[in-house]
């Protein structure tokens, strides 16, 4: 019984001792979601501009949607007001304060939410998304794979054609290397920031850029393999 006692005690001690900083956590991210986000289907192939604000409305606080998202996201039009709920879900919900979509952080600046029936869509900083649909537009085109001495082993093309939730489609041109020619990539991603390549069996190729504007298969080897715009 004494050990019952102490042992809720101690989880009364913790629960006090956590609670200021929990609730400082939760105000903390009420600050850094106001602004403008883009909410959008995992692909980005349908997007929204939100502006958060720090405004009271009813049982939440203010926000804007741009005029596009009624038609690019059907579901934005039940959307009149945003809140934190708990600690870390962000909340964009109706005039009731009822969810239309909750949000969760996956990390810094990106939130995933989930509809059941329709799937998953992000929530992102504005201006990082927007940078990031320019470097996948950079990378979009035909490339070269050399060796580190500089020799031509094998030709691609990185198109923006959908192949999946993320994933796009790359064609390999005749000629390649055997090893290259072997692995056969058929999709690509840009994935913090790396150009990923993979397999129709699920094998993956890692490529980071470099300081020479050039990209490096990784982990790096003595006998490098490098992607060149071209």
């Amino acid at each position: 019984m004494i050990a019952l006692r102490v042992a809720a005690l101690l989880i009364a001690v913790c629960a006090a001792a956590t609670s200021p900083a929990r609730a400082q956590d939760a105000t903390t991210l009420k600050k850094e979601m106001v602004g403008q986000w883009e909410l959008s289907t995992t692909e980005r192939s349908k997007t929204c501009v939100v502006t958060l604000k720090g405004d009271a409305a009813g049982h939440g606080f203010k926000l804007e949607l741009e005029p596009a998202c009624k038609t690019a996201l059907p579901f934005t039009k039940d959307i009149v007001a945003w809140s934190v709920r708990g600690l870390d879900i962000v909340r964009l919900q109706d005039a009731r304060g009822e969810a239309v979509i909750d949000f969760t952080e996956v990390e810094a600046g990106l939130f995933e939410g989930l509809r059941q029936g329709e799937g998953v869509y992000i929530l992102q900083d504005l201006a990082a998304a927007r940078s990031m649909a320019k470097s996948m537009d950079e990378m979009i085109g035909d490339w070269s794979m050399v060796r580190g001495n500089g020799q031509p082993v094998c030709g691609l093309t990185l198109t923006n054609t959908e192949a999946g939730p993320d994933n796009f489609q790359v064609f390999l041109k005749p000629k390649c290397d055997g090893a290259i020619a072997q692995f056969n990539p058929t999709q690509w991603r840009l994935e913090r920031g790396q150009i990923i390549l993979m397999s129709k069996s699920g094998e993956t190729w890692q490529f980071e850029a470099d300081d020479n504007a050039q990209w490096r298969r990784v982990p790096d080897t003595a006998d490098p393999l490098i992607m060149l715009r071209q």
